[in-house]
Order: C-alpha cells, then structure tokens, then sequence
C-alpha cells in the first residue's frame, strides 16, 4: 500500500456511521474528523457539535484507532487544516497528491514575496501559510505554494491583474503601500499567480521573472516554461554549451539571434551581480536580473516572435534532450490541471457540495471568456 493510500480511512475498518441531519454523514467531513483521530488530535471547538460530521468521524476514528496512532507532524496537522477550510468553504480538495509529503516537499525557508525568513508556529506575520496560486482553482498538486502569513492576506482573493494594478498605483505615489506590500512585493505576487493562470500568449509574454517558480508549482502558460528553463540555465555549470544547444531548437536566425542576446545579457548581469554561495542568494539574484528593463525588452523581443505552439515545442524538446535539468518535467494537459476545478472556479461541483458546520455559498459566477480559456498541457514542477 502506498504512503497515499495509508493515509484514507479503509471502508471495512469503519463503523457505520448513525443516519444524521447532515448531508455530508460518512463524507467528507467525516474522513476530517476520522483522520484526526487516527493522527490523535482533536477537531476545532466549532465541529465538536452535536450531529457535525467532523465529530461522528472523530468519534468513529477514536473508537477504531485506540492508542494505535501516527505521528501529527506540522505537515499533518497543516494537512489536516487545509482539508478542514476548503470543505466549510466548498472549495475542491484533491486528495491523492496533496498529502502530508506533498506539503513537505514545497516547504521553503524564505517568503518567495516578502523574500524574509518563515517562521512557524509563533502567530506572526512571518509564519508559513500554504496557499492556493490561483484563487479561481481548489487546492490541488501544482496550484499550491508556501509563502508568509502576510503575503497571503495580502493577496486574500484577488487575481494576478489586480496585483499588477497595485503595482501601477503604488508607483504613481497615490500609496506607499497596498495591504501591507510594497509595489515589487506586489509585482512578485503577480507574477507567481500569473504562473497557475491561462493567458494569451503575449499577456503572459510581457511579464519579467520577478521571482523564480516556488517547488512543484505548475506553469500553465508555455511561454513562461520557457522563460523560466533558460533563467534556469544559470543555476548549474555548463550553460555555455546549452543554450548553444538551445539555439539550434529555434525556429529561424531571428529567434537564434534573439535567444542570444538574450541569454548574453542575463550573463553580463549574472555575472556583474556576483555569484552567491548559496540556493536562497542565487535565486533572489537570478530574479532580480528580470528587473532591468533591458532584459525585459530582449526576452520580449524573442518571445513576442514566438507563437505559442513554438514555446510549447522548444520546451518539450529542451526538456526530452536533458537542457531543462531534473527540477523540471513536462506533464500533459490532463494531468498538469488534475483536481484543480478550474470548470467551477475551484468550487466542489453543485452533485457534490456537501452541508459543512458554517457553510460558505459560492457566488454566482457569469461567463468569463478569460476563466474558460483551456489552459496549456503543460506543468513545471520546479
């Protein structure tokens, strides 16, 4: 049995579960309440209630699992939370990859946003928070990213545009700040929500990488898989004869020529920034090199002559020929969006929306060409 498997209730260890005023009786909510007991902690006060779901699962599990517990390591119990605010907001939670392995895999030590170290545990502004990329998509593998308490408050539930206009309006000097960022904290949260988001092909062309794919993120946009495969190149010895090799996957002289330029300028910065000693500092220089407007221009200049079709090609084939390297892998329309929801806007489907202790009603959502765009069949797990 795999790691996943181990962590779901088995149906035959179960007792059967009294009938209940709730919808959701031996559901979702009470899987919550079942593997907390089976981690050996107890639900919130709020879904202690009498009939909650969360309880009688509690309960269930309390009975079945006795002393024979697990470990409630903080990537169970923030497990467990996820689990417990998606189901009273009735927003889809995928559960075969997001485990309590998954978040361990995606942990950093520095806010990607506020670029400060995360705390954990201490209620302050600086403590580590798992957040959905895309606000319109549920928690699922690849639309999940670590980032402070702060940066996430601040982003709460606008999009990557609203972002990018704080930006515009806190460097016109109407405000110093917005929700507690400054305007190139504002940028980066744009850009990584951008990431998780279907856009045109020259929308998602015009955007610096202002900070570099959080791990396991997935990249929608195959002109940003792109971008963020030749800012990679610099993070390992031997970029030289790569991007020479990256140089024959384009598709004329222009875009040779284009490519080039641009990878001699990310080099010239690269190198007159220093090299640091360590993964934190050789992020944070690589991202920073996005700021100069000349880099800017030269990577619009060879992405803008590219079509979408042609960035999705040079990537999965720098990708099969070994010139991505091993933190990046290409994975099919199907499967890159797995469980994200994107069809409801990351709501649980109408079938299947349970009855939760404080139910959170969906608004009602017109038809938003910009929400139904079929995202690329691509994901960058960094």
């Amino acid at each position: 049995m795999s790691a996943v498997q181990a962590t779901l209730p088995l149906e035959f260890n179960r007792p059967a579960a009294p009938a209940l005023r709730w919808a959701d009786a031996g559901g979702t909510g009470f899987e919550i309440g079942w593997d907390h007991a089976q981690h050996r902690l107890t639900p919130p006060v709020a879904h202690l209630q009498a009939g909650s779901p969360v309880r009688q699962g509690w309960e269930a599990g309390r009975i079945v699992f006795g002393p024979r517990t697990r470990p409630a390591t903080p990537q169970v119990r923030k497990w467990l939370q996820l689990r417990l605010s998606a189901w009273q907001r009735g927003r889809a939670f995928e559960g075969v990859q997001v485990t309590p392995a998954f978040l361990r895999r995606i942990d950093v030590p520095v806010c990607p946003i506020v670029r400060e170290p995360l705390t954990r545990g201490t209620g302050g502004p600086l403590d580590a928070s798992v957040d959905r990329v895309n606000n319109d998509a549920g928690y699922a593998a690849g639309n999940l990213a670590l980032m402070s308490v702060r940066a996430n408050a601040a982003k709460a539930a606008y999009a990557w545009d609203d972002a990018m206009r704080f930006v515009r309006q806190i460097e016109a000097g109407a405000l110093g700040t917005i929700d507690g960022l400054e305007a190139a904290q504002w940028a980066r949260l744009a850009v990584l929500m951008a990431y998780a988001t279907p856009l045109p092909h020259a929308v998602a062309a015009a955007l610096p990488m202002l900070v570099l794919p959080p791990p396991r993120l997935r990249l929608l946009n195959a002109v940003q898989c792109l971008q963020a495969l030749l800012t990679l190149q610099f993070t390992r010895e031997g970029y030289t004869q790569r991007i020479a090799a990256l140089a024959t996957l384009m598709p004329c002289t222009h875009t040779q020529d284009a490519l080039r330029g641009l990878m001699h300028t990310l080099l010239a910065r690269r190198i007159a920034a220093g090299f640091g000693s360590d993964q934190i500092t050789l992020r944070r220089t690589l991202e920073d090199l996005w700021a100069d407007p000349l880099v800017l221009r030269r990577w619009q200049r060879l992405a803008l002559s590219l079509t979408e079709a042609q960035c999705e090609r040079i990537a999965r084939e720098a990708m099969r020929r070994g010139l991505a390297g091993a933190q990046i892998r290409w994975l099919p329309r199907e499967l890159a969006t797995e469980g994200w929801a994107l069809e409801s806007r990351g709501y649980v489907p109408m079938a299947q929306v349970i009855e939760p202790l404080h139910p959170a009603t969906p608004p009602l959502v017109a038809a938003d060409p910009h929400h139904q765009r079929e995202p690329m069949p691509l994901g960058l797990a960094a």
